[in-house]
């Protein structure tokens, strides 16, 4: 046998650089790196020897370069993904949440956290948890809950079967996650005498697992004894690449659509039968079908709760729910009939099998209306009160072609997203609401502008996240990859601010200016932007934001254009009841009076239905 003697990185890095994807692409983009002390030495080595076969980029925090490697994938729809490696203790502790986000998501990426010497000669080493009752124990146990694959490498060899297992979590359509490996650091720099065999290159077929055929025949016969069905696409649309597929599905056999946050985009906004957004930040039009509908097809959606108004959207005592999806844990969830396969193949089985059938009419007018509200609330306003973010909106979509990406993540921007964007081509729409974690947008608008370097991104994100998480702006400004980001400052929590009083509760703790202070915030966020290297300015107006949407387009390097909101409108068509929680016991009237409808509509819910 011939073998080839590396250290446990190189070997590492090698292996990565030599993973395909089913298209005969370098599987990984590269490795963002972090380097301390858990893995200069080891890691950042092997990677310098890589060079541009295994790209290292370099980010600014460890939580936001992972939050790029993420946005990645899912902008790859998982075809593609990068690596992530940061060094012990703080480090790889601040990945956590970046993996939490990939785990509720089902998208790819690879932590490599500096770990513990696996000798245990300096202990407790720099940077090092120690359990008082488990010698085994390091801050990297933190990833387990949140990772598809987790192991620590404690021996070189031991990534001969560590590397395969994980590749196979990574590129797997029903296991689809984030893997760990916690490198020990003393380990990254162990050389070992490795098989060349092993570094082979190797690709990962696309996997489309077909669905028991009694399963099939059970779809079959719950779509054909329906007469007022309704799809919701789901994120699985887009990973399985069946936006075609879904679209001949539902008009061969006349079947409204409702998307989700991680499925919008499966269809043209245009199309006649795509109704909208569905659930909590639900269109109108979408929802009046859902709550009629006899038969939930759901399609690669795991249905959370903002799918289906906390379980209570869906009010037809004879509704059933029909769950296509490739991972069983999703399909089987909510006493669905089950179908588990890809969903491209399935919807293909179906509308062949199908035939003939077709669901009844659906009344046009539903769409015309919610149409008519969404240009209504997203129209320039007039006079010289502050613009809603549905204003802001309107502004970006007619400042942007059907090419553009919009990117966003948390706060009340991607429920009025969710609502009013209209999306003309798949994956035109990122808007990371699994996780709903602030601080994705401008680190997850640098991972999409990686894997789409053709299309225009568009960061819309309100001050509040911005303050938790803007380094990466520098980073796309030092790597060439420009995005253009709008800044809606409302100056503070708007959204969370809205909840709050919507439950009864005062505006306490989330607007600026009604939280804890002495002196008033002031926040020079167009100043901020320029310091990093970006070009920015802040605009007054929604006519002054689309004159800046234009020079932001025809510049050369990141642009950001900061404009004041109203914190507290929202668009009141559209959307669902989601359940909040209200204490039942308050000295105070709006907030009893707020128990009193909650418990109202607590009686609509069925969870177990």
């Amino acid at each position: 046998m011939k073998t080839v003697r590396l250290t446990a990185a190189q070997a590492l890095v090698r292996y990565l650089s030599v993973q395909r994807n089913h298209d005969g692409e370098d599987f990984f983009g590269g490795c963002w790196a972090i380097f301390g002390h858990g893995n200069v030495a080891g890691m950042g080595e092997a990677l310098h020897g890589a060079g541009d076969s295994f790209p290292t980029w370099r980010g600014h925090n460890e939580q936001s370069m992972a939050h790029a490697a993420i946005a990645y994938a899912k902008a790859s729809n998982r075809k593609r993904a990068m690596a992530v490696t940061t060094s012990i203790g703080p480090g790889a502790t601040n990945m956590v949440t970046a993996a939490a986000l990939a785990h509720v998501n089902r998208l790819p990426v690879l932590f490599i956290p500096g770990d513990v010497f696996a000798n245990r000669a300096p202990d407790p080493v720099l940077q090092q948890i120690e359990d008082f009752g488990d010698g085994t124990i390091s801050a990297n146990d933190c990833f387990k809950p949140v990772s598809r694959y987790f192991d620590r490498i404690t021996r070189p060899e031991q990534l001969l079967t560590a590397l395969p297992r994980a590749m196979a979590v990574l590129t797997d359509p029903a296991d689809c996650g984030p893997a760990t490996l916690g490198f020990c650091q003393d380990v990254q720099a162990e050389a070992y005498d490795w098989p060349e065999s092993f570094f082979v290159p190797k690709t990962w077929k696309n996997l489309r697992p077909r669905a028991d055929l009694q399963q099939i025949e059970d779809a079959i016969g719950a779509i054909r004894s329906a007469k007022k069905p309704l799809i919701i696409a789901g994120g699985g649309v887009h990973y399985a690449q069946a936006c075609d597929d879904l679209r001949d599905f539902a008009h061969r056999h006349n079947i409204p659509v409702a998307e989700t946050q991680a499925g919008k985009s499966a269809l043209p906004w245009d199309d006649d039968l795509n109704m909208g957004s569905i659930g909590v930040t639900g269109a109108s039009s979408a929802n009046a079908i859902a709550e009629d509908a006899d038969l939930i097809i759901a399609v690669g959606t795991r249905l959370q709760d903002f799918t289906t108004g906390s379980w209570s959207l869906f009010k037809n005592p004879d509704r059933r729910i029909l769950s296509i999806n490739v991972a069983a844990y999703d399909a089987r969830k909510h006493d669905a009939i089950s179908v588990v396969g890809d969903a491209k193949v399935t919807l293909a089985e179906l509308t062949n099998a199908l035939a003939d059938y077709r669901a009844g009419a659906v009344d046009p007018a539903l769409k015309q209306s919610w149409m008519d509200a969404v240009e209504g609330v997203t129209a320039a306003p007039t006079g010289n009160a502050l613009p809603t973010d549905a204003q802001v909106i309107g502004a970006v979509q007619r400042s942007t072609d059907e090419n553009a990406i919009v990117v966003c993540a948390a706060g009340g921007l991607p429920g009025e997203l969710h609502k009013l964007w209209k999306a003309a081509r798949p994956n035109g729409y990122h808007v990371e609401y699994g996780f709903s974690c602030m601080g994705y947008e401008i680190a997850g608008g640098l991972g999409v502008k990686m894997a789409c370097p053709d299309r225009e991104v568009v960061v819309m994100v309100g001050d509040g996240s911005y303050m938790m998480m803007n380094s990466e702006l520098a980073t796309s400004v030092m790597l060439g990859h420009k995005i253009i980001t709008v800044i809606l400052d409302n100056r503070g929590f708007g959204c969370i601010n809205r909840l709050q009083m919507a439950t009864g509760g005062e505006s306490f703790n989330n607007l600026l200016d009604t939280a804890r202070h002495v002196v008033p915030s002031a926040i020079d966020f167009a100043a901020h932007a320029g310091a990093m290297g970006a070009i920015a300015e802040k605009v007054s107006s929604i006519n002054e934001l689309e004159d800046a949407m234009v020079r932001a387009k025809e510049a050369d390097r990141s642009y950001v254009i900061v404009i004041d909101t109203d914190p507290l409108p929202s668009k009141e068509a559209g959307g669902h009841w989601w359940d909040v929680a209200v204490p039942e016991v308050s000295v105070r009237p709006s907030v009893n009076e707020a128990r009193k409808n909650y418990e109202a509509a607590l009686k609509k819910q069925r969870p177990g239905d």
